[in-house]
């Protein structure tokens, strides 16, 4: 992954990506996106024509693998010519101790051999649990980082590191190369999603984040928010093309 056009994850627009699919690829489209990040990608029968037809594509989605037919999955990614599959949650329980973490690593790293056999990379994106959670002093994702796989890449969701009161920046720089894409997202770091806004318009030092990680695809998102979602995804690729707020 490179210092590409950054990428939108669709869950910002699930409501308009659910009711209209092609509909709304276009309009993403329209904005100047070329990158999406599908979620839950086998449930949108059409996706990848639809992508086509959009002028779009899509070099990394979201999906549940782990504990689950895994390929399965990376088969239909392979369909859509979708490269890197993540998985995009693993519940907090899983991370309150060193030999639970150690043996999600395990899982991921026995997936990335089944998703090798598909042509099909796989990762792992944070929430905030993984990084509020201390194991011998350090986060827990950074202990589960060490004992992956080096096949198995890393999407860190900066915001919500930041949710978790530790430093973006910080755990960027501990996780090194691993570090393939980053979610951005801005706000006043808060658990509360709606508080979530364009990027640019919060509160996080976006330019250093990216500097800590800069050949890793940018992923704009929001989980939700209080203005319109479009619209923010818009005022956002504005700002990581031309480093101007809206």
């Amino acid at each position: 992954m490179t210092r590409s056009q950054p990428s939108v994850q669709l869950y910002t627009v699930r409501e308009a990506l659910e009711a209209d699919l092609q509909g709304t690829l276009e309009r993403i489209a329209g904005m100047g996106f070329t990158l999406v990040e599908p979620y839950n990608f086998t449930a949108f029968g059409g996706l990848g024509s639809a992508l086509r037809a959009a002028g779009l594509t899509a070099p990394t989605t979201h999906a549940h693998f782990v504990g689950r037919d895994a390929g399965s999955v990376f088969a239909a990614a392979r369909e859509l010519g979708i490269g890197t599959v993540i998985e995009p949650y693993v519940e907090p329980e899983r991370w309150r101790s060193l030999e639970s973490v150690r043996a999600v690593a395990a899982e991921l790293g026995a997936a990335a051999k089944v998703g090798a056999q598909h042509g099909v990379r796989v990762g792992y994106h944070n929430h905030s649990h993984e990084l509020s959670i201390l194991l011998e002093g350090r986060p827990a994702l950074e202990v589960f980082a060490d004992a992956l796989d080096d096949a198995v890449m890393l999407e860190v969701d900066t915001y919500w590191v930041a949710v978790a009161g530790q430093d973006p920046v910080t755990v960027l720089d501990n996780l090194g190369g691993r570090v393939q894409a980053l979610h951005i997202k801005d706000g006043p770091g808060t658990p509360d999603t709606k508080d979530q806004v364009a990027v640019g318009a919060g509160s996080l030092a976006i330019w250093d984040i990216i500097a800590s990680a800069p050949d890793a695809l940018r992923v704009i998102e929001l989980d939700d928010s209080r203005g319109d979602r479009f619209q923010a995804i818009a005022d956002s690729l504005a700002f990581l093309t031309t480093g101007t707020a809206a």
